[in-house]
């Protein structure tokens, strides 16, 4: 390489035309996984206090923003349930009602958009137990993996039959994959595809979310014995290795902007499709900061999420989905 000045490395900054040409990563809304929480009702907007913009919406509402996100480019929505407290229970048994939130939202989406945009449904339970774990619990309170990976299971064949594109489990156990795989393929439901949250890490980032579905206050606990340490790299690549041996089409890393580093690791180490999830507390920090005047809302959305595909990411899981969109659309 020669040196300066016969290089110079701002020749190709000095105008936008020339900035365009050599932009090496792009971010456009197809690169976007809009997530969206279901409640009960009808025409229901529940604004979430922790999420500033962000709301539950009954299940015509759904229907609506997969039109809108149709409209908009966004080719998948992930479904999250704020299921009413009384039908939590110990055993989360309202995951595997074919009529509970979750299947109704799916066929709402279905019956509104055809096959024009993905349905991605998340697998886990903390939505539905009342003890606000993502399985069941032993007298302890440890929650148990076996007997947890069963009801994963029929979770999973009943978001698949009410016509779930991508089962998503983010619960962490052991095993869960594997199990999952083969009962879909068994099942008949040979082309829906799991996105395992393979390196999900027990974070101080997803408070709002667990307002979001309703859990908060119920959670007995942590939930540090399934999901990652945050100071752990090299465990998050044996669970990513493990869950692609056991079938996950794409996996996850949860939470996103500080593990950059493992998405990064992940993708050269695998070569597979790699998703992020800019959570929760990443949303609400960007939100606060922009309300405080400590940046410009529109500049931090897009630049965050370029970071997520500069550092490998197929795609990005957020909740500025469809505002991204409209900036990206111009």
């Amino acid at each position: 390489m020669s040196s300066f000045p016969a290089t110079r490395l701002r020749r190709t900054r000095a105008s936008a035309w020339s900035r365009a040409l050599h932009r090496e990563t792009i971010l456009t809304p197809a690169d976007l996984i809009w997530p969206l929480f279901v409640t009960e009702g009808q025409g229901v907007e529940d604004p979430i206090g922790s999420l500033p913009g962000v709301s539950r919406w009954s299940v015509d509402g759904i229907a609506a923003r997969a039109r809108e996100a149709v409209a908009l480019g966004i080719p998948c929505l992930a479904l999250f349930p704020n299921t009413p407290a009384d039908l939590r229970s110990e055993d989360g048994k309202e995951a595997l009602n074919p009529d509970n939130l979750m299947c109704r939202a799916i066929k709402a989406i279905r019956d509104a958009c055809g096959d024009d945009i993905g349905v991605l449904t998340d697998v886990a339970l903390d939505p539905y137990t009342s003890h606000g774990q993502d399985g069941l619990i032993d007298a302890r309170g440890y929650v148990l993996n076996d007997a947890t990976v069963d009801v994963l299971v029929g979770q999973s064949l009943n978001q698949a039959a009410a016509g779930a594109d991508v089962i998503a489990p983010s619960d962490m156990m052991d095993g869960r994959i594997g199990a999952i795989r083969d009962a879909l393929e068994q099942g008949g439901h040979v082309n829906v595809q799991i996105m395992s949250y393979a390196a999900k890490y027990a974070s101080a980032f997803y408070g709002p979310f667990r307002d979001a579905v309703g859990s908060r206050g119920l959670l007995k606990g942590d939930k540090k014995t399934y999901q990652m340490d945050p100071a752990n790299a090299e465990e998050a690549l044996r669970e990513v290795e493990l869950d692609l041996a056991e079938g996950a089409d794409s996996v996850m890393v949860k939470p996103g902007l500080p593990y950059l580093d493992i998405v990064r690791r992940v993708k050269e180490a695998f070569e597979v499709p790699v998703f992020a999830y800019q959570v929760s507390g990443e949303y609400a920090m960007i939100e606060h900061a922009a309300a405080a005047g400590a940046g410009d809302r529109d500049t931090l959305v897009l630049e965050t999420l370029l970071a997520f595909k500069r550092a490998g990411c197929s795609g990005v899981l957020t909740y500025h989905a469809a505002h991204a969109a409209r900036l990206l659309n111009g």
